[in-house]
C-alpha cells in the first residue's frame, strides 16, 4: 500500500522530539554529601575539592581575573571567599554591591574560569577584618548581644540575609552556578555565647532562602571543645588546622562531630597574619608542602587559607585580643603575594597538587609589572587641627562627656576631642584615660604643642603642661575593631592616591613599611594626587613650605625591624588571642 507523501511527517517529528528529551543531560547539577562512602558527590560522581581562599574585598576588581586564573593554573578546582556584611551595608539599610563590591560579578567570573566556590556568607566571618565583618552600627544599642539569639541582633541579621541570600541563590551549583557549599556563621565554638538557638535560627533562615539541596556547613578549630558549641545537626561540621602537626589526629576531631562523611579542612594555613609591632610571619614552603601532601593522601578536601591574602585597604583591618591591631597588608605569606605574584611557595604547592591530580595545561601567568618611580616631592599643607572646619562637615558637637565613635555614628578613621584646661599644669600634670578608655590611640596636644601619646593596653596616663584655659586637643584614631572572640563587642598614619585610601603605614612600629599601590588607581593622562596624613615624626618638619618626598619602589618591605617579640609561637592557635 502506497503512502501519501508527507503523511508521516508530524509523527516522525514527535518521535524525534521525544528522543531528544530522553537523551539530553540534566539542566542542573547536584552536589551532595555521601555519608556511606565518606565523600562528596558532584553530579553523582565521587568528588574532592582542592581550594584556596581569596577575598574579593581585599583584591581590586581590576585584578580578579588575574588572581583567579593563577589559582586555576595552580591546580585548584575551587576557591573560597567570605562575604563581609559591613563592606556592603556601611550605613543601615543602604546596600552597595557595585565596583569592587560586586559579588555577583565575582561569582560569574569564577564560573567562567571553571572554579567552584565555597561561600562563607556570615553573618560573622572573622577574617582579620574590622569587627569580623559585623557592622559597627550594630553597637548603637549598647545592650545588644552579638552572635546570639538576642532579638535586636537577629532583626538586623534577618534583614541583611533577606538581601544577600536571594542574590547568591542563582549561583548555587544546583542552579548551574559555581557555589557548591555555603558556610553558616564561622568558628562559633570559639565564641562565649554557645547559643544553639542562634545557630538553629540561621539554619532555618538559610534553608528558607537557599533550599534543601545546598550543602550548609560550619568551621571550627580541630578540637572537641570548639566543635561542642560550633556544630549543629543539619550543618556539616568541618575543621581548620595548620601545617606541621599530626594530620590524622586533627581530622579525628571532625569525626567527633561527623562520624561519617568527607574529611574537610576548611582553613589549612599556608602562612599567618601579622600585627603591628610583631615580626612578619613566615612559614617555610617545605612545611606547607609536607602537610598538604598528607591531607591529599588521605583523600580529604582542603581549602588553603590564604592562597592570596591581598590588602585591607582603607580602614578594614581588624585586631586581636589583647589589643593587637593588624596592618594594612594581608600578604599572609601566601602562595600568591599581596600583589598577586606567584612565589616559591606557589610552585611548591602546585607540585604537590600535581601528584594527586592532573594540572591544567599551559603556562602559569607571570608576576604583574612593578615600577619604581623614585622620589616624588610633596609639600606640607596644614595640620589636622588647622583643618577641622574643612574635615568636619557638620561642625563640632558639644557634650558633657566624651562620646564614642559609635555614638557619633562615625565608624572609622579619626575623631578630635577638644576642651580647655581647668587649671595650671606647669610642672607636668597627669592626664589619664580611666579604665583603659582610649580605643585605640590618642595624640595629645596643648595649644598646638604635642604632649604625648596614649595607647590602648599600653599607655593610659601621660604628663601634660599648660595654663588655665589652654586648648586641649586629643586626636583619637580607630586602628581596627577586634575581629575574633568575645572582644568583637568593641566600641570605638594614612595615604590616599587620587582619592583611593591605600591604608595605614607605620614604619616606626612595623613590620609593614611599604604600602601596595594597585596600578589601576594611577592615571597616565592626568596629574596624580598623593595625600599623606602623618601623625608621628612628619619628615617635612613644622615649616609650612618645607619640602619632603614619598618614594615609589618596586619591592615590598613587609618585614621591617620591630621592637617587639615574634608572634610565630602563637601561630595557628587563635584561642590564645583572648585568654
Amino acid at each position: 500500500m502506497q503512502q501519501a507523501p508527507g503523511s508521516m511527517g508530524p509523527n516522525l517529528l514527535l518521535l524525534l522530539a521525544a528522543s531528544s528529551y530522553l537523551i539530553s543531560p540534566s539542566l542542573s547539577g547536584s552536589f551532595q554529601i555521601d555519608y556511606n562512602n565518606d565523600c562528596f558527590r558532584k553530579d553523582g560522581k565521587k568528588f574532592r575539592y582542592i581550594s584556596g581562599s581569596i577575598h574579593y574585598s581585599r583584591v581590586p576588581r581590576y585584578y580578579w581575573k588575574d588572581r583567579l586564573l593563577k589559582m586555576y593554573m595552580a591546580g585548584l578546582n575551587a576557591i573560597q571567599t567570605y562575604v563581609p556584611w559591613n563592606y556592603h551595608e556601611t550605613i543601615p539599610g543602604k546596600y552597595d554591591f557595585t565596583g569592587d563590591r560586586d559579588l555577583e560579578s565575582f561569582l560569574k567570573l569564577c564560573n567562567e574560569i571553571g572554579l567552584l566556590v565555597i561561600l562563607r556568607a556570615g553573618p560573622y566571618i572573622c577574617a582579620e577584618w574590622d569587627m569580623g565583618g559585623l557592622p559597627a552600627w550594630l553597637l548603637q544599642k549598647k545592650s545588644i548581644v552579638l552572635r546570639s539569639s538576642d532579638p535586636d541582633y537577629l532583626r538586623f541579621v534577618h534583614k541583611w540575609m533577606d538581601v544577600l541570600l536571594p542574590k547568591i541563590k542563582p549561583f548555587l551549583y544546583q542552579n548551574n552556578g559555581p557555589i557548591i557549599a555555603v558556610q553558616v556563621e564561622n568558628e562559633y565554638g570559639s565564641y562565649f555565647a554557645c547559643d544553639y538557638d542562634y545557630l538553629r535560627y540561621l539554619l532555618k533562615l538559610f534553608r528558607y532562602h537557599l533550599g534543601d539541596e545546598v550543602v550548609l556547613f560550619t568551621t571550627d578549630g580541630a578540637g572537641k571543645g570548639y566543635l561542642k558549641c560550633g556544630s549543629l545537626q543539619g550543618l556539616y561540621a568541618t575543621v581548620d588546622f595548620g601545617p606541621g602537626g599530626n594530620t590524622s589526629k586533627s581530622f579525628e576531631a571532625q569525626r567527633y562531630a561527623e562520624p561519617h562523611g568527607p574529611m574537610v579542612n576548611s582553613e589549612f594555613y599556608t602562612g599567618w597574619l601579622d600585627h603591628w609591632g610583631k615580626k612578619h610571619s613566615v612559614i617555610k614552603k617545605e612545611v606547607i608542602a609536607k602537610s598538604l601532601d598528607e591531607i591529599l593522601a588521605l583523600e580529604a578536601n582542603v581549602n588553603m587559607y590564604m592562597f592570596e591574602g591581598g590588602t585591607s585597604f582603607g580602614y578594614w583591618n581588624g585586631a586581636n585580643s589583647p589589643y593587637w591591631p593588624q596592618p594594612t597588608s594581608y600578604d599572609f605569606d601566601a602562595p600568591l603575594s599581596e600583589a598577586g605574584d606567584p612565589t616559591d611557595k606557589y610552585f611548591s604547592v602546585r607540585q604537590v597538587i600535581g601528584k594527586h591530580k592532573t594540572l591544567p595545561a599551559g603556562p602559569v601567568l607571570p608576576a604583574t609589572p612593578k615600577y619604581a618611580y623614585g622620589l616624588i616631592q610633596v609639600k606640607k599643607l596644614q595640620s589636622v587641627t588647622d583643618s577641622v572646619n574643612v574635615l568636619s562637615f557638620s561642625g563640632p558637637v558639644e557634650s558633657v562627656y566624651p562620646l564614642t565613635f559609635v555614638e557619633m555614628k562615625q565608624y572609622f578613621g579619626y575623631m578630635l576631642y577638644r576642651n580647655t584646661l581647668p587649671m595650671n599644669c606647669t610642672e607636668g600634670t597627669p592626664l589619664a584615660s580611666p579604665q583603659n578608655g582610649v580605643h585605640d590611640r590618642a595624640y595629645v596636644m596643648v595649644d598646638g604643642v604635642f604632649q604625648g601619646i596614649m595607647e590602648r593596653n599600653k599607655v593610659n596616663t601621660i604628663n601634660i603642661t599648660g595654663q588655665t584655659g589652654s586648648r586641649l586637643d586629643i586626636l583619637l584614631e580607630n586602628m581596627g575593631r577586634i575581629n575574633y572572640g568575645g572582644g568583637i563587642h568593641d566600641f570605638k598614619g594614612q595615604v590616599w592616591i587620587n582619592g583611593f585610601n591605600l591604608g595605614r603605614y607605620w614604619p616606626a612600629r612595623g613590620p609593614q613599611v611599604t604600602l601596595y599601590v594597585p596600578a589601576h588607581i594611577l592615571s597616565t593622562s592626568a596629574v596624580n594626587n598623593i595625600t599623606v596624613l602623618e601623625l608621628e615624626n612628619a619628615p617635612c618638619g613644622i615649616e609650612l613650605n618645607a619640602v619632603c618626598a614619598v618614594e615609589f619602589v618596586d619591592s615590598p618591605i613587609l618585614n621591617g625591624t620591630t621592637a617587639y617579640t615574634n608572634f610565630h609561637s602563637r601561630a595557628f592557635n587563635k584561642q590564645s588571642w583572648h585568654e
